[in-house]
């Protein structure tokens, strides 16, 4: 008998199948078991949790993720509470039981202290207030020979003196001196922008925030000015204005549209104003002359 006679009994073809019949099946019951535990074939999408009570999102939630607090922030304006920012961020494709990391506005504010504004330029005392974790409440302006010069720093109505005790986020009025020519200033374009960045801008041009008005209940983060009154073609306004701005969500609208339109009726509306030349400035002036003229023969 030779040394591979087995290859010619049915016996070996026979046990062979069986164990290539059972390699298939262990396989398919392998990878049917391992997308099983892995969830491979369910994918979610990933809610917005943002600007939601954790706790509440937490109880409702604990099913289907594995919630993690990872710090906490002090934001303006937000809820205390509430989520700032998460992770995976909202939209994602995820695999429902994963960990979601949070950060929190925290519940308990935080303490600052009141700096030295005083005598210094606008600028300036916008800058050591944001250090110091403060904000502009308005900005009053008095009759002072140095403009935007600081003359006096006031909380609740009454002055402050350095070194006292506040929670940060708490707004300090300015009084700020006007400046011996009294002149007006040019209120920005504020489109598109978010509502910290336009607060500040105002208050860095010399103006006030007046009216806000949300026009949908989007989360803080998204909200973008679409409206302003008066807006940059205004053109200059006393300092200490106030500004009313109309918010919008920029994840339902397209602000990049919104300047561009923006834009082309500035170009239509000055394209529609009478060119200034040397003839029609001759013009007018010949015009009010007869004018003049005609009204001191009246009077005799």
């Amino acid at each position: 008998m030779g040394r591979f006679h087995f290859l010619k009994e049915k016996k070996f073809y026979l046990n062979l199948l069986i164990i290539v019949l059972l390699s298939i099946v262990l396989l398919w019951l392998t990878f049917k078991l391992l997308n099983s535990y892995t969830r491979h074939d369910k994918v979610y999408t990933m809610p917005d949790f943002v600007g939601q009570d954790f706790k509440q999102v937490k109880h409702e939630h604990s099913r289907d993720f594995n919630f993690i607090l990872i710090d906490s922030v002090y934001p303006k304006g937000q809820q205390p509470g509430s989520i700032y920012q998460q992770d995976p961020l909202p939209g994602s494709k995820i695999k429902r039981g994963r960990n979601v990391y949070a950060i929190i506005v925290a519940v308990t504010p935080e303490k600052t202290t009141m700096p030295n504004v005083k005598g210094i330029s606008l600028r300036e005392a916008i800058g050591r207030l944001e250090s110091s974790g403060l904000d502009v409440d308005h900005l009053e302006y008095v009759t002072y020979d140095y403009k935007n010069n600081i003359i006096d720093q006031y909380y609740l109505g009454a002055p402050i003196a350095q070194g006292t005790e506040l929670v940060k986020g708490s707004k300090i009025m300015l009084r700020v001196g006007i400046g011996s020519d009294k002149s007006n200033v040019k209120v920005p374009n504020l489109i598109g922008k978010s509502a910290d960045e336009t607060k500040k801008l105002l208050n860095l041009a010399g103006l006030n925030i007046g009216v806000e008005t949300h026009e949908d209940n989007d989360s803080i983060q998204y909200l973008c000015v679409r409206r302003m009154s008066p807006g940059p073609s205004s053109g200059a306004v006393k300092p200490g204005t106030y500004v009313d701005v109309w918010y919008h969500s920029s994840r339902t609208m397209d602000f990049k549209k919104e300047m561009k339109e923006l834009m082309r009726e500035d170009s239509l509306a000055n394209a529609k104003q009478p060119e200034i030349t040397i003839d029609t400035i001759k013009e007018t002036i010949e015009t009010t002359d007869y004018e003049e003229e005609d009204e001191f023969e009246d009077e005799f």
